[in-house]
Parts: C-alpha cells; structure tokens; sequence
C-alpha cells in the first residue's frame, strides 16, 4: 500500500532560484579562496602582519593585500546572508543580491583591468543577473506583480 504525498503549501520556486543559489555558492566559495590566497602567498601566517601598510597616502603592498582580503572577506559573509535569505524567498534578498551582485562585478571588472581576470566570478554574476531579472523570479519575491505586462 502506497502512501500518499501530502501536498505542500509552499509555492514552487522555478529552477532560476536554485540557478542562482548554486551561482552564490560558487561565488562564496571563489571569493573565500581569494581572501586566504594573497595571504598564504606573501607568508602572513607564518610570519604575522608585518606593517607599514601606508607610506603617506598610499597602500604598501601589504596594504594592499590586507584590503583585498578584507574585501573579500565581506563579499564572503556579504553572499551567505544573501543565500540565506534568498532560499527563504524573503524581498529584501532579492534587493539585496542585485545590488551585491552590482558591487561584484564591479570589483570583476577592476580586477579585470587592473590585475586579473576572474571569468568564474564574472560568468557567475552574469548568470545570478540575468536570472533575477526573469519574470517568475521577480514575482516570487514581490518585486513584479503577477497582473504587471511584461516588456
């Protein structure tokens, strides 16, 4: 005797939602690796922080891989809220993941120009871009009511 499913009243995320939710994983996973990578490289846990990380009203080196990780760092924290509040389909994970997302790609693209390139980083924010804005998305998390045209 087969048993029956009780039927769930929670509505059915589209497949976009887990799109972005694997896309935030792998950005929290890249972005952790880019807080400890500078700091393994210039040998900050064996040897502690060693200053100055200004000379006047500039970054020293070590200044600047300090304020590479930090950065990271908060990106890192920044997309488990995020992801968090996204599975829960609150609105303000939505507001909050475009504008993340914004700030990533603009740290993406100054990467890009200035040291190198992270096309992992770059495809993920694309993907969690793209997917936000798609209709059934926005409509699950308020942002677009159902009886709103379409573009």
């Amino acid at each position: 005797m087969a048993k029956k499913r009780k039927k769930s009243s929670r509505k059915k995320s589209p497949i976009a939602v887990t799109i972005i939710a694997v896309a935030i994983v792998v950005l929290f996973l890249i972005r952790l690796y880019q807080v400890f990578e500078p700091l393994i490289r210039s040998n900050v846990f064996q040897s502690g922080l060693a200053g100055p990380f200004f000379t006047g009203w500039k970054l020293t080196a070590m200044g600047k891989i300090l304020l590479s990780s930090i950065t990271y760092l908060v990106l890192s924290l920044a997309g488990i809220v995020v992801l968090i509040g996204f599975l829960r389909l609150h609105r303000w994970s939505w507001v909050l993941l475009m504008a993340w997302t914004g700030i990533s790609l603009v740290i993406s693209l100054v990467d890009y120009f200035y040291t190198r390139a992270n096309y992992a980083v770059m495809a993920s924010n694309v993907i969690i871009a793209f997917a936000l804005n798609m209709t059934d998305v926005q409509q699950i998390f308020g942002i677009r009511r159902r009886d709103e045209p379409t573009l």
